[in-house]
């Protein structure tokens, strides 16, 4: 029996709940006119694969939903309240599987996009490049260095386009941010500041258990390690175990490290060294740091900090020798104040525009044109965050070359740049 059939009408009514309530998200929901029906053709129309579809996952195919034609998730609760959804969305009879193999070999699927936890991402984006589908990957791109590599050689061996969902490059405030600072308005950059928010775990301890009857815990795990069901690891809760993801590091550096990558003309690059102290939670409720603090220096003499705790302004700032440019979610500030009404001239540089960064991967599938956070830029961002966690966590100075992409002088740390997948899964 295929898995579309296997999800019954009890298994609907009973997840009707079950994607109200997500936690909070770093996100940017744009595009309204990309669900709106009409808009083109139906036969022009992209059909698109969803590959974890609980919390950020939902709101990754509200925009989208007029192409969904397929979910996948190995929770069958979130699956059959994503089913559900599609079909009330689009009249029709969306696939549902559990196992995301079987979503990649309906040939009638065009694209996906990938929501799962990060320690899936580069296995299920490297598959799917491999079965012909272009990708949206939310950020960050990886859970290791060596993983968003072999990301960016599959998308160029499989001639597909991979968007990486760090999706403030899609907002023009950051962009006149960037344009102004790589035009020279603040003059030489020297610092660099990013603030990241605090940790937003909230559960109470909670003793391992068996897990609950819908999931399939051990494909919930794939390439990790095998450890016991525990309630407080799972769903969104993942990103503050090192197993899974690298915390607020990851999840928002993801953001606010890629602009200051955009801002310093390092798409390509990455800094040269990382040193970095965190502060854990006294009782280990989680794995990852409360609070924490990590210096980078670039080759051209920029010092990159980037921290969470009170003192760090949530957002990138960038300082030069002639003013400061500050950029977040909804503001953008300068000193000078004057220096933001200022014009960029011809000779000036003048960045990728994409106002919407889903309609921006449905055109760039399309065209063919790499999309404005190309895998390339979302890996070397993603790299940016590893580096940061790895110095956390080990306490120890990394220098790293960004053209070779590799940890110099210290051959245990070089071996962290990825670590020994599970069986029978391999990168």
């Amino acid at each position: 029996m295929s898995d579309e059939k296997r999800i019954s009408r009890r298994d609907i009514l009973r997840a009707a709940g079950a994607t109200a309530g997500a936690a909070a998200f770093p996100a940017i929901i744009t595009g309204p006119a990309l669900g709106a029906p009409g808009v083109e053709p139906a036969s022009e129309r992209l059909r698109i694969g969803f590959i974890g579809v609980l919390n950020r996952g939902m709101q990754n195919m509200r925009p989208l939903m007029k192409h969904a034609v397929a979910v996948c998730d190995v929770d069958r609760n979130v699956l059959a309240a994503a089913k559900a959804a599609v079909d009330k969305a689009n009249g029709g009879d969306c696939q549902a599987y559990t196992d995301y193999r079987k979503l990649l070999e309906n040939k009638e699927i065009d694209a996906v996009v990938i929501s799962t936890p990060d320690h899936w991402h580069a296995l299920q984006t490297i598959h799917a490049c491999q079965a012909g589908k272009d990708v949206y990957c939310e950020k960050p791109l990886s859970l290791t260095i060596r993983e968003g590599r072999e990301m960016v050689k599959a998308a160029r061996r499989h001639q597909r386009i991979v968007q990486t969902g760090s999706q403030q490059r899609s907002d023009a405030k950051f962009r006149r941010a960037c344009e102004l600072v790589r035009s020279g308005k603040i003059g030489k950059v020297h610092t660099v500041r990013v603030g990241i928010p605090g940790v937003n775990f909230k559960e109470p301890a909670r003793p391992d258990s068996e897990p609950p009857s819908e999931l399939d815990y051990n494909f919930w795990l794939g390439p990790a390690p095998l450890r016991p069901y525990n309630k407080n690891r799972v769903h969104y809760n993942f990103r503050f175990f090192w197993d899974y993801s690298g915390g607020q590091m990851t999840n928002w550096g993801a953001h606010h490290l890629d602009i200051a990558q955009w801002g310093l003309g390092m798409d390509d690059s990455g800094p040269i060294s990382a040193e970095g102290t965190g502060v854990f939670h006294p009782q280990m409720a989680y794995e990852v740091p409360e609070r924490f603090q990590v210096t980078y220096k670039y080759a051209n003499g920029v010092t990159l900090i980037c921290g969470s705790g009170p003192e760090f302004r949530a957002g990138t700032t960038f300082e030069g020798d002639r003013g400061t440019i500050f950029v977040t979610r909804g503001k953008l500030e300068a000193t000078p104040a004057e220096l933001l009404a200022e014009q960029l001239g011809e000779n000036d540089v003048h960045l990728y525009e994409s106002g919407d960064h889903y309609r921006n991967w449905l055109d760039c599938i399309k065209s063919r044109k790499l999309p404005i956070c190309d895998v390339e830029i979302g890996h070397r961002s993603a790299t940016v965050c590893h580096l940061g966690t790895m110095a956390i966590r080990t306490g120890r100075k990394i220098d790293w070359d960004p053209k070779a992409e590799k940890i110099q002088g210290d051959a245990v740390l070089a071996r962290r740049v990825h670590y020994d997948y599970r069986g029978p899964w391999k990168l």
